[in-house]
């Protein structure tokens, strides 16, 4: 056991102990960060892992090292046996999370208690309907607003992902962070990213400094607290004294936190990406399918991870439009 924990191990001594698994690539939203216009091509249905592969690899993780799972999607929830994959997960000995849109999530609380799911992150990018259509492309914001609301009622510790652009959403910081006056929300703002399709550049990206700008001006400092990250966290996080919940940022592109990464995901379609912005990926489905020991190549996957975003150790090299060389969001996984 202790020979095979050191396949989850990195170069640079990185525990990879999170395992994200998205398990669809489809969505009943159209957001313009995730998604291109024109949707993208699917994979074909016997590509997909079945509930039965996705629960062979993850035990593979798990007993190798692995403490938490996230489901991710697409949308996650629109899997017709999503709930079947999560019973299943839930008997490994591992923390089970997921990452949703919130349309579907009042249909799923009693298998969420009962697979132990106890925090829920829900893509929310505007509190103005309006604006949420427009990012979505889809009419939904009520439905998801009251969803979320339901998830605070029955006691889940739900974090709100928004992803801020300039021009768009960035005007709405302040009021996300009063969401946490009367409410134990966690909103953790994210910096806008490339991916395929979504028409990313260095001007839409609202940076750390920048948001914490706007909390200054706003809030007097001496009521403004930094709280203490979790190890591994990827957020910088924050509190408003006396407010019941929190928020944070999580700034990949201006101040990445690749150093204390332990995060590795995994497909939909069975392919193992050492990095989100990693431009290449190994497939584990192949051989699981032929039989044959997967370890071999999740030891490579791991061991070929590069110390930061997959090589981009500067902005510089981040802003060159041809080291995005990756799949749509909506492909990988949140």
């Amino acid at each position: 056991m202790e020979n095979e924990r050191r396949i989850l191990k990195d170069t640079f001594g990185r525990e990879h102990t999170y395992l994200r698994i998205s398990l669809t690539e489809l969505c009943n939203l159209r957001c313009t960060y995730c998604m291109p216009a024109d949707g993208i091509k699917l994979s074909p249905k016997s590509h997909i892992m079945t509930y039965e592969e996705i629960y062979t690899i993850a035990k593979k993780f798990v007993d190798n090292g692995v403490t938490k799972i996230r489901l991710t999607g697409g949308e996650p929830l629109v899997r017709k046996d999503a709930a079947l994959i999560m019973e299943k997960l839930a008997t490994l000995p591992v923390e089970l999370a997921i990452t949703t849109n919130g349309v579907l999530v009042d249909k799923f609380i009693g298998h969420f208690k009962k697979c132990g799911i106890k925090t829920i992150n829900v893509s929310l990018d505007s509190l103005d309907a309006s604006k949420n259509k427009s990012i979505t492309r889809r009419d939904y914001f009520t439905k998801v607003y009251h969803n979320i609301e339901l998830l605070v009622k029955e006691g889940f510790q739900v974090k709100l992902n928004c992803v801020l652009i300039r021009g768009f959403n960035d005007t709405e910081i302040i009021d996300f962070i009063e969401l946490t006056k009367n409410q134990p929300l966690h909103i953790r703002f994210i910096e806008f990213m490339p991916f395929d399709g979504n028409k990313w550049n260095m001007e839409k990206l609202v940076s750390l400094e920048e948001i914490l700008k706007q909390v200054y001006i706003h809030y007097d400092t001496s009521s403004f607290m930094r709280l203490n990250d979790k190890p591994n966290d990827t957020a910088k996080n924050y509190q408003i004294k006396g407010y019941k919940g929190t928020f944070a940022v999580i700034s990949s592109v201006t101040n990445p936190f690749c150093d204390s990464c332990n995060r590795i995901r995994l497909t939909a379609n069975g392919q193992l990406k050492n990095c989100l912005f990693s431009t290449t990926e190994s497939d584990l489905l192949t051989p699981l399918r032929e039989g044959k020991s997967i370890a071999t190549v999740i030891e490579k996957v791991v061991l070929s991870k590069k110390k930061t975003r997959n090589g981009m150790d500067t902005l510089e090299k981040f802003k060159d439009p041809n080291s995005h060389n990756n799949r749509s969001m909506i492909a990988i996984g949140g």
